[in-house]
């Protein structure tokens, strides 16, 4: 019986032995992983206006400013450019055309921005500032 239990005591240190070596040894010259740098986020684009800003020229008929024919909805040149867009991006297109004086006139921006959007139906979005 004292030889199985030498042999026993023997297996066991040798597993020991085993796997100690193994898992401190296997990796004695490893490196922790790299952490790829951190890439930041692009800033958000300054929002533009999807249409030709120069087109906005026929939104003048809106303020009164020029003759309308008879018979012709002021509001269809200016609101057609309109239609398809956003509050948020029908204000911005007009404040755009406005502030880049497309009309060819000196206007105080957020009252006709008001007039031009109310009058195809659509409302400046809450907090929308045209500067």
């Amino acid at each position: 019986m004292a030889s199985s239990t030498k042999l026993s005591a023997a297996l066991l240190i040798f597993s020991v032995l085993l796997h100690s070596s193994t898992f401190s040894g296997a990796c004695g010259t490893c490196k922790p992983a790299p952490v790829p740098p951190k890439i930041p986020a692009p800033a958000p684009a300054p929002a533009t206006c999807p249409k030709d800003t120069l087109k906005f020229g026929v939104c003048a008929d809106l303020l009164g400013l020029l003759n309308f024919q008879i018979g012709e909805t002021p509001t269809s040149p200016c609101c057609a450019l309109l239609e398809g867009l956003a509050e948020f991006e029908a204000a911005l297109c007009l404040c755009t055309a406005l502030k880049a004086n497309v009309l060819g006139i000196n206007l105080d921006v957020p009252i006709a921005l008001s007039l031009l959007i109310s009058a195809c139906q659509k409302t400046v979005p809450p907090g929308f500032k045209c500067e």
